[in-house]
């Protein structure tokens, strides 16, 4: 889960995955990996890996991904994890399981020198809405894939039905001058939330039998011992990584505190004792390289 906000496209510079965002990934590694999991794991069960396959995991980040697809392909498999974010691959070597069928490479894979019909499957976990030109960064990655060869994604659905952004960022609502959204389609978590788009992306990349199923689960944010201390962490995480960090950047601390309390009692309304149980809404696509 990359973050969205006002600013637009500017949270999504390269430049800002090997700073500020890309350090913020790296701290709160855990618990964001564990907010995402049940969704990697989904679009993994759709991608339906086998032994021996060879996958690439378009925006890895931590490893997180890979690390899940690589016990399911053998060690005649491998996973390529290729990601913008030095730091969060230095993270996910760091943390590779010995021995795991997995390596990394720094790179855009919208541009990357990618091998010519090298992978079985296209995977990523909410890595591929950041694309300055999707339809050419998939009709890019599609070459990548054998006749025949899987692509297998989750991407958010729309701000509405994903707490994450709507309940920290509805909390604040008029302590802060608003600023116009980004353009819909402008590079972003939820520039996929459009399934027409997705279909049309994929269809000028040359991709074939395109799904996009909706899959909606809960979202553990924040945790702690007790209900109270789920509750502080779900607002210090908050206010650490995502589009509530940014808005308030540049906020007076007593604006700062006024928004901790606005978001701590949103957070309160949902249920959860060791987390914070809030709504998540995805798609899981899939589709195909033709055979010819």
């Amino acid at each position: 889960m990359v973050e969205a906000d006002s600013a637009g496209a500017r949270a999504y510079k390269v430049s800002d995955w090997n700073g500020a965002s890309g350090d913020s990934w790296v701290a709160n590694q855990v618990r964001l990996d564990a907010m995402l999991e049940v969704f990697g794991a989904e679009a993994i069960a759709a991608a339906a890996p086998q032994p021996g396959e060879r996958v690439l995991d378009i925006g890895c980040g931590a490893g997180a991904s890979s690390f899940a697809l690589a016990p399911k392909l053998g060690p005649s498999g491998h996973v390529l994890g290729i990601d913008i974010s030095a730091a969060l691959l230095d993270h996910a070597r760091r943390n590779a399981p010995a021995g795991i069928p997995a390596t990394f490479a720094l790179a855009d894979a919208a541009v990357a020198e990618l091998p010519h019909a090298a992978f079985d499957v296209l995977f990523s976990r909410f890595g591929v809405m950041f694309f300055e030109d999707p339809d050419a960064a998939f009709a890019h990655m599609r070459k990548a894939l054998v006749p025949g060869g899987r692509l297998a994604f989750v991407c958010w659905r729309g701000t509405a039905e994903n707490d994450w952004i709507r309940l920290p960022m509805g909390a604040i609502k008029g302590m802060i001058p608003a600023s116009p959204p980004p353009p819909s389609e402008a590079p972003g978590p939820f520039s996929f939330g459009d399934a027409d788009r997705v279909e049309r992306i994929l269809c000028s990349a040359g991709f074939t039998q395109i799904v996009l199923r909706p899959f909606d689960h809960p979202i553990p944010f924040g945790r702690g011992a007790t209900r109270e201390a789920a509750l502080d962490d779900a607002v210090a995480m908050a206010f650490e990584v995502g589009p509530l960090s940014r808005a308030l950047a540049d906020q007076p601390q007593e604006v700062r505190a006024r928004a901790a309390i606005a978001v701590r009692n949103a957070f309160a309304r949902r249920p959860g004792d060791t987390s914070v149980m809030i709504d998540g809404a995805a798609w899981i696509v899939t589709a195909r390289n033709p055979n010819d």
